[in-house]
């Protein structure tokens, strides 16, 4: 994908993973690859506008970091605490 300069610092996206979510807006949250600045790819998680001309607040997690999330979430019940609030 394309390198893009911001003005303050750079970003490219490796490569993309999925998108999570859409909202009307056109927005999307997606999972992708970034090299921050021309930093080492990271896996990384925010909402970004069409074209990602655009992003917005997202979270950044090197492999060891993806490793150990991935070890938390497998036994998480997403619909857990939903269960809950509906009682």
């Amino acid at each position: 994908m394309a390198r893009r300069d911001s003005g303050t610092f750079t970003y490219e996206i490796i490569k993309h993973i999925a998108v999570i979510s859409s909202s009307k807006s056109g927005w999307n949250r997606e999972i992708n690859i970034v090299s921050w600045n021309g930093a080492r790819p990271k896996f990384d998680i925010r909402d970004w506008a069409p074209e990602h001309a655009k992003m917005g607040k997202g979270v950044s997690l090197t492999g060891e970091e993806v490793a150990v999330l991935r070890e938390v979430l497998e036994d998480y019940d997403p619909y857990q605490f939903e269960d809950d609030a509906q009682r």
